[in-house]
C-alpha cells in the first residue's frame, strides 16, 4: 500500500515541478557555456569548429521549444 502511494506521487511531483525539462535546460546551459568558452580560446578556429558551435547553439532553440511546450495544456488544467 505504501509503495503504491509513493509510486503515484513521484510522477505527479516530477510533472508538477517540470524536473526533467528544467534538468535538460540546465545541462544545455552548461554545454553551451563550455562550448563557447572552448571556441573563444581557440587561436585560429576552423570552419568545422565554427559549424560545431553553430550546431550546439542551434540545438538550444529546439531544447527551449521543448521546455516551453512541456507544461500541461490549458484544457487539462481546466479539467482538474
Amino acid at each position: 500500500m505504501k509503495w503504491q502511494l509513493f509510486s503515484e506521487d513521484i510522477p505527479q511531483l516530477l510533472d508538477n515541478w517540470r524536473v526533467i525539462p528544467r534538468l535538460i535546460m540546465g545541462l544545455y546551459g552548461l554545454a553551451f557555456y563550455q562550448t563557447t568558452s572552448w571556441f573563444m580560446n581557440l587561436p585560429d578556429p576552423t570552419n568545422a569548429q565554427a559549424a560545431f558551435v553553430s550546431t550546439i547553439v542551434g540545438a538550444g532553440a529546439g531544447f527551449f521549444g521543448l521546455y516551453v511546450g512541456s507544461g500541461r495544456s490549458k484544457q487539462s488544467r481546466d479539467k482538474t
